[in-house]
């Protein structure tokens, strides 16, 4: 999911999240990337003004950091997240069924 969830509500980004899984075989993987911020929202001054803009131009988006999407993965069920930085603002959150 490449520059999706920011897009939707929370209640929106776990829904997705939950029809991934659902979709996924046991051992399957989902990868979210976007300008996802840091932990201590203090080093991607883009994911933060990204945010910003998602909650101006979307009636409940909002960027969101590596541990609140490793959260919601959990809750849903992924057994094993993390976070990979890639290049420029982005990371990516993988979530291994």
């Amino acid at each position: 999911m490449g520059h999706i969830l920011h897009d939707w509500d929370l209640a929106e980004k776990k829904l997705l999240l939950g029809k991934a899984f659902d979709a996924l075989p046991k051992g399957g993987a989902v990868v979210v990337y976007d300008a996802v911020i840091d932990d201590d929202r203090r080093e991607n001054a883009f994911g933060l003004m990204m945010s910003l803009n998602m909650l101006i131009e979307t009636a409940g988006g909002f960027d969101y950091t590596g541990e609140d999407c490793q959260a919601w993965m959990r809750e849903i069920g992924f057994s094993q997240t993390r976070v990979e930085p890639l290049v420029g603002p982005d990371s990516m959150v993988i979530g291994l069924k």
